[in-house]
C-alpha cells in the first residue's frame, strides 16, 4: 500500500524526463524567489497548471528549460544618490539650454529688427519710386503738349485760320 508521503515524495522528485509537478511555494523555493514572482513566471510562459487534492494549484514544470535569474536587489540609497545626480545632471544640462535659447533669441530679435528696417526702406523707396514715375508721366505730358503747340505754331496758317483765329 502506498501511503500519501510516497505519493508527495513520488510527486517532488524529478522523472525520467525532468518535469516535476511543484506548487506555487516549491517552486519559488526552488527558485529562490517569492511565490507571486513564481506565479507570474508560471502565467508567463504558459505552463500546464492543474488542482491538486489538497486545494493547492501545482505546476508542471521542467527546471532545466526555465531560464529564470533572479534580479539582485537593489540598495534604495544608492538609487536615491544616482537619481540626484541624474537630475543636478539634467538641470545643468536644461540651465545651458535656456542660456542658448535666450542666444538664440536674442539673434531673432535682431534679425526681426533688420527685417523691419528694410521693409520700411523699400516701402520708402517705392512710394519714392511712384512718385517720380508720376512726376515724369506729368512731364511727358507736357513735353507733348508744348511739342504740339510748338508744331502748330511753325506751321504757315492759311488765310482763313488767321482770320478765324
Amino acid at each position: 500500500m502506498v501511503t500519501t508521503l510516497a505519493l508527495t515524495r513520488a510527486r517532488l522528485e524529478p522523472t525520467a524526463m525532468g518535469v516535476e509537478s511543484l506548487t506555487y511555494i516549491d517552486l519559488a523555493d526552488r527558485l529562490g524567489t517569492t511565490p507571486e514572482a513564481a506565479r507570474s513566471l508560471v502565467r508567463r510562459l504558459r505552463l500546464p497548471r492543474y488542482a491538486g487534492n489538497d486545494g493547492k494549484v501545482r505546476v508542471n514544470v521542467d527546471l532545466t528549460d526555465i531560464q529564470y535569474k533572479r534580479l539582485p536587489a537593489r540598495s534604495p540609497a544608492g538609487d536615491i544618490d544616482a537619481l540626484n545626480a541624474r537630475i543636478q545632471m539634467l538641470q545643468a544640462e536644461l540651465a545651458r539650454l535656456e542660456v542658448e535659447n535666450s542666444c538664440i533669441q536674442a539673434t531673432a530679435d535682431g534679425h526681426r529688427a533688420d527685417f523691419e528696417r528694410e521693409r520700411d526702406r523699400s516701402d520708402t523707396i517705392m512710394s519714392e519710386a511712384l512718385r517720380l514715375t508720376k512726376v515724369a508721366m506729368a512731364a511727358r505730358e507736357n513735353a507733348a503738349r508744348l511739342e504740339g503747340q510748338l508744331t502748330s505754331r511753325q506751321q504757315p496758317r492759311s488765310w482763313w485760320k488767321r482770320l478765324a483765329g
